[in-house]
């Protein structure tokens, strides 16, 4: 039996090396995504956009966008390029 215990305790020690190492890595990782965020949100705001007014941004310019390859559209002569 106690060679039983023995190796139930050493997997259990295992395990929680395991979970230890996992936890760190997590952590690192959240870190980085932190630092990451930090720069995101300095670099919107340089841009003069205040990080909740970003949805709304974002469909500005998607409007902006899409009424200049509306125009570009109509200004080239349709008549030349089909017969071309």
């Amino acid at each position: 039996m106690t060679a039983e215990y023995d190796k139930k305790v050493s997997q259990l020690k295992e395990n929680l090396d395991k979970a230890k190492s996992l936890r760190i890595r997590a952590e690192a990782r959240l870190e980085q995504l932190n630092k990451q965020k930090q720069e995101l949100l300095r670099e919107i705001e340089t841009m003069g956009i205040q990080p909740e007014e970003l949805d709304k941004e974002i469909d500005k310019l998607k409007n902006e966008i899409e009424a200049l390859i509306q125009k570009a559209d109509e200004l080239l002569p349709a008549d030349i390029i089909k017969n071309t």
